[in-house]
């Protein structure tokens, strides 16, 4: 569900492709009162360059966002010119020198967990990795739940860090949503929108599924960390196992984000707040 260790059945995976196959397919329909400003501004370059992209994250409404968290595709955002590094770039050029941008980068299992030199989840795409070895990024130190960040705010998103409940208070998505930041969805997974987890531990619910899990660090070896349940959810939804997409959907059809080409996907932009708002309330009405 967006971070965290993955788990998932191989069944549930056929399931969240077609899903996410069918949203993109029908996005455009979906949403008709935003499709002609689409089509308008849609890249017609068959490689994508770096001022098209920043141009386009800037009327989309990136340049007013003071930290800017990232969720995407490469596949889907099209053919770049320089690839992800230069994707990086133009979000850098949108936000200017007073934004921060802010990415998940979790850590592969295939290795014990060092914060500077694990690569980032597989699950997490190839922006991730690229952006975790950008020479400016920083990051936090913690094996289920690593962030980076580059820009003014990097240091105040990122420290410190509770050990437990690593998506609850004090965390680095508590602050983030506090800190007045906006979420950027570049063509990724519907189920992906990480800040979720937060509304997870400020949604008031009669039963929430805890679990402790295991993992190996380069320096001190084993480390047992409890949180709330990031992979399977924190409790029944009788509408399945993936809520997160819902969520995501019944929020982009209140009209709550700004809707716009960025490159060859079609991109949402949302502030946190409102988008946790509205988890925590329909966590509440739906588990």
């Amino acid at each position: 569900m967006g971070s965290g260790r993955i788990a998932v059945l191989p069944l549930r995976c056929l399931v969240h492709a077609i899903g996410s196959a069918v949203h993109d397919l029908l996005y455009p329909y979906h949403y008709p009162h935003i499709r002609a400003s689409i089509y308008l501004y849609q890249s017609r370059e068959s490689v994508i360059r770096r001022h098209t992209l920043a141009q386009q994250l800037k009327h989309l409404g990136v340049h007013s966002c003071p930290i800017l968290m990232v969720h995407a595709s490469m596949r889907k955002t099209g053919p770049i010119e320089g690839g992800a590094n230069v994707l990086i770039e133009a979000i850098l050029d949108a936000i200017g020198s007073e934004g921060t941008m802010l990415m998940p980068l979790g850590a592969t299992e295939k290795q014990p967990f060092n914060a500077l030199t694990t690569p980032a989840h597989e699950d997490m795409g190839i922006l991730a990795e690229v952006f975790r070895q950008h020479p400016k990024v920083q990051v936090n130190d913690h094996a289920a739940s690593r962030f980076g960040a580059i820009g003014p705010q990097s240091t105040a998103l990122l420290e410190p860090m509770p050990l437990h409940n690593y998506h609850g208070h004090g965390s680095v998505l508590s602050r983030f949503t506090e800190m007045g930041g906006s979420v950027l969805r570049l063509g990724a997974d519907i189920d992906t929108v990480t800040v979720t987890h937060w509304a997870e531990y400020l949604a008031k619910l009669p039963y929430k599924r805890l679990v402790r899990r295991r993992y190996m660090r380069a320096d001190i070896g084993e480390q047992w960390i409890e949180s709330l349940d990031d992979c399977e959810g924190i409790a029944y939804w009788a509408g399945g196992d993936d809520y997160f997409s819902q969520i995501l959907i019944d929020f982009l059809d209140k009209g709550k984000a700004q809707v716009g080409p960025i490159g060859n996907c079609t991109a949402e932009l949302f502030a946190a707040q409102s988008f946790v708002d509205f988890a925590v309330e329909w966590m509440e009405a739906n588990l």
